[in-house]
């Protein structure tokens, strides 16, 4: 199932400047995501992060990997209209540098979810090569 950017925000809240998915090419409901984020020149942070030489912040790696698992959690029937908001990350590692002209290839796994929490793993990789990992928490809330 592929979901472009009007599909993605039909599921999650976030909208520009903070979409951080351009698309969404695997999706199993309730189980896992994978989808891209192509990196321009033209976003925001890019105007201070830094000027001499444009780097990806880490935090927003991590915000595009919490937003395709989101997509994951969020897709079914059960938790539409719902939020899935960040609680925790553990065992974050960032392993090269996401530059304009990037493409993100971002993957997330639901491991568990009990009751209104859950924990995923996740990962960013540009050409092949893993550019960051970690695990999240997250909590699901009711709008």
């Amino acid at each position: 199932m592929i979901l472009n950017s009007w599909d993605i925000e039909k599921i999650i809240p976030h909208r520009f400047p903070f979409l951080l998915i351009d698309r969404v090419d695997e999706l199993e409901v309730g189980k896992r995501a994978k989808g891209v984020k192509c990196v321009t020149v033209h976003e925001a942070q890019f105007l201070g992060h830094f000027p001499d030489e444009h780097v990806m912040p880490g935090v927003l790696i991590i915000e595009s990997l919490a937003q395709i698992g989101a997509v994951a959690l969020l897709a079914g029937k059960e938790n539409k209209g719902k939020k899935a908001l960040l609680t925790g990350i553990k065992n974050c590692k960032f392993r090269k540098k996401v530059v304009p002209g990037d493409t993100m290839v971002l993957e997330a796994e639901l491991i568990k979810i009990k009751g209104l929490f859950g924990t995923s793993k996740a990962k960013a990789t540009v050409d092949g090569e893993l550019a960051c990992e970690c695990e999240f928490f997250f909590a699901i809330q009711d709008n």
